[in-house]
């Protein structure tokens, strides 16, 4: 009798889920609906055998994780190019009906909030996962079954990946936020980051009381649902109970997109959540296919972004900042107001001349401005509406953090704090040398890494190595699960590959993507210690500016040092990635140095040296005399020109792709 009965509330239950939170028109009351659930949970307390993974009272949250297990996903999570105007949208359009000249788009409205992917099998919820880096994610399945509108079972019993982007209300943030600061936490700038928040909280009960949505957008394999079109996909899925934007249109031309961008640009205000621009995909599912995609982003799909949004507030104070370089750098506090829907708070002043030119002074009327993830900026002062109390800028010359007198080189717009000693540059290089392109050490923010510091238990990068429980466990909100997963992220960082450790030393002028070619050229930090400037000339990217640099730092007593100890405390000193084989040696782009110019028609310029760079060639930016292969797309320009100047050998796309397959 109580298996019947729990399949018959588990069946009603998820029926008024779906009344209540997708079709928005419920049967029963809210008394009756929380009636039945309690029924549910007590037979299941009484029966824990009974309790199925897609129960309806695992919305109520309650498992408590260790950590997030990562997903490798089988379709990569691709992000969209973005249009900004009018023309990027002609020229997109253009551009598709060139290869597919009989299509439509499917507009849609672009959520503000976390994308994530839904896995089912035999009708069953069973995995869900956040984009993370679009190849891997991190498994967050526990916190999406207690989002009310993702389905947890459904009519479909083969196996299904359905796509969206999970999202907060305004009206839940502001009551979030209300009772944060009620409670002296921190506030959620924006609902992408409550979202994001919330989906990656350990405790899924915690989850469960952010009261998050979902619209569901796309499905990866949509022709074997029989579907022939985008729309048609969506359709789908909606009856098989996933939640769709209503607000999405089909439009025959590019003139028809532009009058419903019109549309939204304005009633955008009203909606209920808040969404940062208009999605536009070609609606033919054959024509997505022919048009295929880059490594980054599918070819038959845009992001249009609304223009950056300006609104005034008050400059109450000019503080000054100082980068892991020494940099000091003057930055606005401002009365707080929202800004392309961010609570901001601060905004940049650039450097002493952006100031003064725009004379900008506290105690000022000033116009904002942030568009998409750029950091906000003082755009200008309102002159006309001063009061007579605003206070000139005047640049500081001493180091706010170590008291250091400051330096301007002759021709340069950034004054500098040149004491390696300073705590601000200490810090800041300690947060680099764990952040996401470097080391990559999950749960050593800027905070956690200020409060380490602040105890003396890191001072440089090899201190990070050494901690050990007995340090984190007395430290405030350090407990004994945060400490376990944080060692155990530092324990796992010391196998990353070289050009991960070269990027986090914080070498100056070397970035990511030179850190990469320096990996991948040497091999070992031994090799790059040891390397001359001559033998940085045998890498073309590589100019005297940076040779002059990495041997400038390998010479210093100190850092050679901190190298030594690092290796001590078993980091990894080598290039761990794609290695080319003897084999693969034998081919024409094998140690050269090929340019790429104009437009491809076959692969993006980012495949393109993807390629070439798997058979061992140097990809560079600029032709010189130690150019081997110029490949010329369309409309080549002053490359083209400067190459058959050198006599460098010039080769269209089409003899590139047959010398690869060769």
């Amino acid at each position: 009798m109580s298996k019947q009965r729990v399949e018959e509330l588990t069946r009603l239950l998820h029926q008024y889920n779906k009344e209540y939170y997708v079709y928005d028109n419920p049967s029963v009351s809210d008394r009756e609906y929380d009636r039945l659930l309690q029924e549910l949970m007590e037979i299941e307390q009484q029966h824990p055998e009974l309790k199925t993974k897609t129960s309806p009272t695992v919305r109520i949250g309650g498992a408590v994780l260790e950590g997030f297990e990562k997903v490798l996903h089988a379709n990569p999570m691709l992000s969209l190019g973005n249009a900004f105007n009018e023309g990027d949208l002609r020229e997109f359009d253009a551009r598709i009906r060139k290869v597919t000249p009989n299509i439509n788009y499917v507009c849609e409205l672009k959520i503000d909030g976390l994308a994530v992917t839904l896995h089912y099998d035999n009708g069953q919820f069973v995995r869900g996962a956040t984009r993370g880096d679009g190849t891997t994610g991190e498994d967050i399945s526990e916190n999406l079954k207690t989002i009310h509108t993702i389905p947890l079972d459904i009519p479909y019993f083969h196996p299904l990946e359905v796509r969206g982007e999970a999202y907060m209300s305004k009206e839940t943030l502001e009551k979030l936020n209300k009772q944060r600061l009620k409670n002296g936490e921190e506030l959620f700038a924006n609902p992408r980051n409550a979202a994001a928040g919330s989906l990656r909280q350990l405790d899924s009960k915690v989850a469960s009381k952010r009261e998050l949505s979902m619209f569901c957008y796309a499905v990866p394999s949509a022709k074997e649902l029989g579907c022939q079109t985008h729309a048609d996909s969506l359709e789908k899925i909606k009856e098989f109970g996933f939640n769709v934007n209503p607000n999405y249109e089909i439009c025959d031309s590019i003139d028809q997109v532009l009058v419903y961008i019109e549309k939204w640009s304005t009633q955008r205000f009203d909606l209920p959540y808040e969404i940062d621009g208009i999605v536009i995909k070609v609606n033919q599912l054959e024509d997505q296919e022919k048009l295929g995609a880059t490594v980054k982003s599918p070819r038959w799909a845009i992001a249009y972004k609304f223009p950056a949004e300006e609104v005034e507030t008050v400059l109450k104070d000019i503080i000054f900042t100082v980068g892991r370089t020494g940099m000091v750098t003057p930055n606005a506090v401002l009365e707080p107001v929202r800004v392309a829907g961010t609570r901001v708070s601060r905004a940049t002043l650039h450097n002493e001349d952006y100031v003064k030119e725009r004379d900008i002074r506290v105690n000022d009327r000033v116009v904002i401005r942030k568009a998409g993830e750029i950091i906000p900026e003082v755009v200008k002062s309102l002159v006309e509406v001063r009061q007579g109390n605003e206070v000139p800028f005047e640049m500081i010359h001493q180091c706010p953090r170590c008291g250091s007198e400051l330096v301007r080189e002759v021709g340069e717009a950034d004054y500098y704090c040149l004491n390696i000693d300073c705590p601000a540059r200490i810090v800041e290089s300690l947060c680099h040398f764990v952040s996401r392109n470097a080391m990559n050490i999950d749960g050593l923010g800027i905070k956690v890494v200020q409060q380490l510091f602040d105890h003396q238990l890191i001072e440089n990068v090899a201190d990070i190595y050494k901690l050990d429980k007995n340090q984190l466990l007395p430290l405030e909100r350090m407990g004994e699960k945060k400490v376990t997963n944080l060692l155990t992220a530092i324990e796992k960082s010391k196998q990353n590959s070289l050009e991960r450790l070269l990027f986090g030393l914080g070498i100056r002028h070397v970035g990511s993507k030179t850190a990469k070619l320096l990996a991948t050229y040497f091999e070992s930090m031994d090799n790059l210690m040891q390397a001359t400037l001559e033998d940085f000339k045998e890498i073309s990217e590589i100019g005297d500016v940076i040779s002059t640099s990495i041997i400038h730092y390998f010479t210093d007593e100190s850092n050679k040092m901190l190298i030594d100890e690092l290796k001590q405390l078993g980091l990894n000193m080598s290039y761990t990635g794609t290695k080319i084989s003897l084999s693969m040696q034998d081919n024409a782009f094998y140690g050269k140095s090929v340019v790429l110019t104009g437009t491809l028609t076959t692969l993006s310029r980012k495949e393109a040296s993807s390629k070439l760079e798997n058979l061992g060639a140097r990809i560079s930016s600029s032709v010189s005399a130690k150019t081997d292969f110029l490949v010329a797309g369309e409309k080549s320009g002053s490359k083209l020109k400067k190459a058959l100047e050198l006599g460098i050998r010039v080769i269209d796309e089409e003899t590139m792709l047959k010398m690869i397959e060769e």
